[in-house]
């Protein structure tokens, strides 16, 4: 491992100082990486997120401030907390990084036959998978904590949020609007799974207001490190506990054909296949289930065999 590793730092020009031959260090850009992912970011998330020592990461928000890429603001649910938002420059900035790096991965798999290309980024992953699962082996002894999101988990909810959207390439994403909703309203809801300090995965349930007593599953995600611990069966039983508890009868959700290993799972907890319910344009399948048995009456739109 270590001989890669000597290997990987040289060929990807991790060693100089400077990140892509800009003015930032690794560090500096995979912050500047964090905070672009979505405002209200706060200095306590990226220590967590980035397992980096509070003064370190003081001093480099610090340096952030001084050259003009990072604007703070209070935050109105904890005076002691500041968020953290890339100024215009620094939006640039983080844009331009990324698209170097994008650039230099390009030029890298150039040299690598088309035929190996695959092999290459399986591996990847597999290792991500194997060292992943290992560092996290002590939260198995445990199961993961899940609780209902408010407005205080709003920067683990938009990290969760957008790494779902590219996962699954979502097109029809959730609106300021949405997600604000999701963390206030008694008629929505958004639940995190924690392991540790880690947000390992997340859900959301929004209502169907076209048909009374019925609501949408929507955003079942787990993080790649965290699966294969139960943690989605978790999550789904917290969402669906709250939606019996506010008196729905009936949950939705849409999906795709290629995520088989979610519509197995949505399977076995029950939903079962109906006719469309929604214009969302990438859904190719549409499943509901009955929170209660001795309902049988459905949403008038459908006929009992939907």
């Amino acid at each position: 491992m270590r001989t890669f590793n000597r290997y990987y730092t040289m060929r990807l020009g991790l060693l100089p100082g400077r990140y892509l031959n800009s003015d930032f260090s690794l560090t500096e850009a995979r912050i500047l990486y964090e905070l672009a992912q979505g405002s209200g970011i706060t200095a306590a998330t990226l220590r967590r997120t980035l397992s980096l020592d509070a003064g370190y990461v003081s001093r480099l928000l610090a340096s952030f401030k001084k050259r003009g890429v990072l604007q703070t603001k209070p935050s109105r649910h904890d005076r002691r907390a500041r968020l953290l938002k890339l100024s215009p420059s620094g939006e640039r900035t983080a844009a331009r990084l990324n698209r170097d790096a994008s650039r230099e991965m390009e030029t890298l798999l150039q040299t690598v036959p088309a035929s190996e290309r695959l092999a290459l980024t399986e591996s990847l992953t597999r290792v991500q998978h194997i060292l992943s699962s290992a560092e996290h082996n002590r939260d198995q002894k445990s199961p993961a904590r899940v609780i209902r999101a408010t407005l205080s988990h709003a920067a683990h909810t938009r990290i969760l949020l957008n790494e779902y959207y590219r996962e699954v390439s979502v097109t029809q994403r959730d609106t300021p609007n949405t997600v604000h909703n999701f963390l206030t309203s008694p008629d929505s809801g958004f639940w995190i799974a924690y392991l540790g300090e880690n947000p390992a995965g997340c859900v959301a349930l929004k209502p169907l207001k076209r048909f009374r007593s019925a609501a949408e599953c929507k955003r079942l995600y787990v993080r790649t490190q965290f699966r294969r611990r139960g943690i989605a069966e978790a999550l789904l039983d917290a969402m669906e506990d709250y939606a019996r508890s506010s008196s729905m009868r009936w949950i939705y959700l849409d999906s795709k054909d290629d995520l088989k290993v979610a519509i197995a799972l949505y399977r076995r907890r029950g939903y079962n296949p109906c006719k469309r319910y929604n214009d969302n344009p990438q859904a190719t399948l549409f499943l509901r289930k009955s929170l209660k048995r001795s309902w049988k009456i459905a949403p008038r739109l459908f006929s009992p065999r939907c």
